[in-house]
């Protein structure tokens, strides 16, 4: 059990534990308090996981990025990183920055930008690939206590949520299941408060098989946690071309462009990434058709 004096940020307490009365309580804790005092429900099954969404062959600083957390030892935020797979709005006054005044009231407006939370989902639905693949074909599956010190809400963030849980009190399971959302917008965003460490907050970090045998393989290899494999993403372009709709007729175009011998995997989309020809929104979406129609439906291998 982790208490507050081995918790590296020594923000971290227990819900419902205060800080000692000539402390200032850390802005993890009162975040946490605020979600809370507007969270109900049951407590969340101890059984479930959050997850990490990332795509795990893109570069950050010109660096790849398995080998720069390898050598941080840190899952960062986006205000450290400067890099993100949705929006990036991380600056003071930006979007990010004023979901996180309104969800979290407040409490981070003055943080340094490492002590503020990093982005994932609670696996509710405990798919194998992620709880929001959105975000990426990878993703580190955290140790259980880390739901402790997590908040979440639902829908995403960006879409100005009114519903939220903590650990003690989660009810946006059962609204996450009877809603319609599109199978990639479903997801129950967290935000892991404290520092996410590799060597000890981490159970698993989970690829695409694309990418056995590669660099990006090796570079998982230096992590200080154990590599697991899902099922893998693959996406025919015949069947690419039946979804026009879903992100638009420009975006199929780009995906059939970037086939190779008629599919897509992840690691083609990374490698396109990688060299600087696309815009990076532009292969967002592709990644979304990759995600949305060429899911696994096999067990993991």
């Amino acid at each position: 059990m982790r208490t507050d004096t081995d918790e590296p940020t020594g923000a971290y307490r227990p819900t419902g534990t205060a800080a000692p009365a000539d402390i200032e309580e850390p802005a993890q804790l009162r975040a946490i308090r605020h979600v809370a005092a507007v969270s109900a429900g049951a407590p969340v099954d101890p059984g479930l996981r959050l997850t990490l969404n990332f795509h795990p062959d893109r570069l950050v600083s010109g660096r790849q990025i398995l080998r720069a957390m390898a050598a941080d030892g840190v899952y960062r935020s986006q205000f450290v990183t400067g890099t993100s797979n949705g929006g990036l709005t991380v600056h003071q006054g930006g979007d990010r920055w004023r979901w996180e005044q309104r969800i979290f009231g407040g409490a981070y407006d003055d943080a340094p930008a490492h002590e503020r939370p990093v982005y994932g989902a609670l696996n509710f639905r405990r798919q194998a690939v992620g709880a929001a693949p959105r975000f990426g074909s990878a993703h580190f599956r955290l140790e259980a206590e880390s739901l402790t010190r997590a908040t979440f809400c639902y829908p995403d963030s960006a879409a100005e949520p009114v519903d939220f849980g903590v650990a003690t009190a989660m009810s946006l399971v059962d609204l996450a299941t009877a809603d319609s959302r599109d199978a990639l917008d479903d997801y129950i965003e967290a935000h892991v408060h404290g520092l996410v460490l590799l060597d000890r907050h981490v159970e698993a970090l989970v690829l695409d098989p694309c990418y056995r045998g590669t660099e990006i393989e090796a570079a998982a290899r230096l992590l200080p946690c154990p590599v697991e494999w899902h099922a893998g993403y693959r996406l025919g372009v015949e069947e690419l071309r039946r979804h026009p709709d879903f992100r638009g007729q420009e975006f199929v175009d780009l995906g059939v462009e970037l086939a190779e011998e008629g599919f897509l995997d992840p690691g083609i989309i990374g490698a396109a990434a990688c060299t600087g020809r696309y815009d990076e929104q532009a292969l967002k979406r592709v990644w979304h058709c990759l995600a949305r129609f060429g899911a696994p439906t096999a067990p993991p291998v």
